[in-house]
């Protein structure tokens, strides 16, 4: 087993509450029970790749107060990375180089003995493309939208549905005050745990996801139901990845360099023009967007960045390279990070919150409406 003084702490992806959490849990362990040196790369792998290299070393009194301190102290990036770093060349002209094995010899020059990746899906694929060139990494899993197969859940995810439930809640009171349908637009490129965990939560209408392509009439339909037993405004919840049957997602622009998705939004915009142009509904639209990610971490998303962090050590002190740690029947435990970019965590057409919300009478946009022919629903008036 090669010996541990110094690791480097990375952070990578979109920010999320709790990666401060986690940056103090690992500096107070590696300290307290290993003795070893912590530092951290500045804007994920970016901060070793610069000249000069962006490095903050971490001890115990840069961690102080951290554990309620949203964002990342870091820096985080969701573009380029070692295998896709974007560079300039002297024509102007963007071209995207692949500098993996330079970032391996950066760290070896500077006795870097392990890292640890915190991020989500991306981050973690590229963490297993670095573990196969030989370095010395462990993962720790970090998305709001929950979407990691490996883990049953992930830090910043509770925050982010507390902060999408908060606005459900105030959404209803401007709602109900002029008879309107109230649309909010969540996070949620291919997952609808946002959506769907704060829709019920905040006791929305209809909530629409990725899952599960929509039908607008079924949605006017729901909301017409209940303007006639007498609710004349409507709240509906929408992922920004959700999109119309035999449709595509909605996208506020194209990809750009080192980031190869487009960039959603415009998806509450669009189901709120549907249903004007299908009921004459007066409706509002109101996107969320990164408030999702800010603000002080829920108490469940800083234990568990907490605990996250600690388990990461735990790895690279038994020397389990190539693993990533993830929450398993309560327990933290340590994975093969292949298996757990293997496969991507949407929801389950037959999970209970699918089936809690449809027991609910919330419209998912599939189904048409109770008509009240069931003894156990109102007549409609």
């Amino acid at each position: 087993m090669v010996p541990i003084r110094k690791i480097l702490l990375v952070t990578g992806g979109g920010d999320a509450p709790g990666l401060n959490a986690v940056t103090r849990a690992v500096v107070k362990h590696a300290i307290l029970s290993h003795g070893w040196k912590v530092v951290g790369s500045l804007e994920a792998f970016n901060g070793v790749l610069d000249d000069p290299m962006r490095v903050l070393p971490l001890d115990l009194a840069s961690v102080r107060g951290l554990l309620v301190r949203g964002g990342t102290i870091l820096g985080t990036s969701n573009t380029g990375g070692p295998f896709e770093s974007i560079q300039r060349r002297p024509d102007g002209e963007i071209e995207i180089v692949d500098r993996s094995d330079e970032l391996i010899r950066r760290l070896s020059r500077t006795n870097f003995d392990a890292v640890i990746s915190v991020g989500g899906d991306g981050s973690q694929r590229i963490a297993q493309k670095l573990f196969e060139k030989g370095l010395n990494i462990v993962g720790v899993p970090k998305t709001i939208d929950n979407d990691l197969h490996a883990t049953e859940m992930s830090f910043g995810f509770q925050t982010a549905v507390a902060t999408a439930t908060d606005a459900i809640d105030k959404l209803h009171s401007t709602g109900e005050s002029h008879d309107r349908v109230m649309i909010l637009e969540v996070m949620g490129r291919n997952a609808g745990w946002i959506a769907l965990s704060s829709g019920i939560a905040g006791g929305a209408d209809t909530i629409l996801i990725p899952e599960i392509p929509f039908d607008i009439k079924r949605v006017v339909e729901h909301i017409d139901m209940r303007r006639r037993r007498g609710h004349h405004f409507a709240i509906v919840v929408v992922a920004e990845g959700a999109f119309p049957r035999g449709g595509g997602t909605v996208t506020a622009q194209s990809s750009r360099p080192g980031h190869p998705d487009p960039i959603l939004g415009g998806i509450g915009r669009f189901v709120a023009e549907a249903i004007e142009s299908e009921s004459k509904l007066d409706t509002r639209v109101c996107v969320l967007g990164h408030l999702q990610r800010g603000g002080i971490p829920a108490p469940m998303d800083r234990l568990l960045a907490t605990r996250f962090g600690v388990a990461a050590i735990d790895l690279v002190a038994e020397g389990r390279f190539g693993e990533m740690v993830a929450l398993r029947a309560g327990d933290i435990v340590g994975i093969p990070i292949r298996d757990a970019i293997s496969h991507y965590r949407a929801v389950d057409l037959d999970d209970n919150l699918i089936r809690t919300a449809r027991g609910l009478g919330i419209c998912l946009g599939d189904t048409a409406p109770l008509t009240g022919d069931h003894p156990s629903v109102l007549p409609l008036e």
